[in-house]
């Protein structure tokens, strides 16, 4: 048997992991002395209401090794192979919490793989990998598959402001203060595991415009699903679905809530595009 697991920075919720038939590791969202497991112990809802009424900005921790050895050991005396499709390792230790934990366990049968990408870029991989185990095929083909999807997804995303992700420690504070005057609306990517700013215009509407004119649609693998995400609101999210489906005839579209992790770092009122290249 082949055993999908992956992380709650995909954004794919308890229902949904069920009925995809993989498993979730959380990570931890904190306040102050309070911890929170993503998912399990705090909804996005919630999250987002203690957000505006915290003081400080919570803080966010990974999985410990032993949270995936309960899982790789029990692969292991079942003699099933197992993929762990994680959040980027330049973003989150979870990756190497992940690998601590293969170290240890001592088996072949556990593939741990660095997406490269978070939330819907993650997501995308783990169901795609899903796909391809519900298609028959070996551990080692969908390894290969989901290895050279990885730098092939693009993730854009419009945030309210870059606060978060500079308090977060995930942008410079150059690029921080560029994003911030005006009433500008940054756009930000994910490439090669990181987080970086690529544009910034004047409102959502002209972030949205901007990111949805810089697609060619002709670059798209439509054999994928085009993930949307967004956090707390999904108004903005609406809109970029509208005006993108106005540019690319997608065959299957899928929608995330981001949670609490990925929303400490981008905060309120951020949406998300995610494809695949061709």
């Amino acid at each position: 048997m082949i055993k999908i697991l992956t992380d709650s920075t995909s954004d794919i919720s308890p229902l949904l992991a069920k009925k995809l038939g993989i498993d979730i590791i959380p990570l931890s969202v904190n306040f102050s002395s309070d911890s929170y497991r993503e998912g399990i112990e705090i909804s996005p809802k919630e999250f987002f209401m203690k957000l505006r009424s915290a003081k400080k900005l919570p803080t966010t921790s990974q999985p410990s090794p032993e949270d995936f050895i309960v899982h790789f050991e029990a692969a292991k005396r079942s003699g099933d192979e197992l993929l762990a499709i994680l959040i980027s390792g330049k973003l989150s230790g979870t990756f190497q919490s992940a690998m601590i934990a293969k170290e240890i366990v001592g088996y072949d049968g556990i593939y741990v793989i660095d997406s490269m990408n978070t939330t819907t870029g993650l997501r995308l991989l783990v169901e795609h990998a899903v796909y391809l185990r519900g298609k028959g095929v070996t551990a080692q083909t969908i390894l290969k598959n989901i290895n050279s999807a990885i730098p092939k997804v693009k993730l854009v995303a419009v945030v309210d402001t870059l606060e978060y992700l500079y308090k977060g420690g995930r942008l410079s504070l150059s690029k921080a203060v560029a994003g911030s005057l005006f009433s500008i609306k940054p756009i930000i990517r994910v490439k090669d595991g990181k987080v970086d700013v690529v544009g910034k215009e004047r409102g959502a509407n002209r972030a949205i415009s901007a990111i949805v004119g810089s697609v060619d649609p002709k670059s798209i693998d439509y054999s994928v699903p085009i993930y949307f995400g967004y956090t707390e609101k999904r108004e903005l999210c609406n809109i970029l679905m509208e005006e993108t489906e106005k540019r690319i005839l997608a065959n299957d579209i899928r929608i995330s809530e981001v949670g609490a992790v990925i929303g400490t770092h981008v905060g309120p009122n951020c949406c998300v595009l995610t494809y695949l290249s061709n």
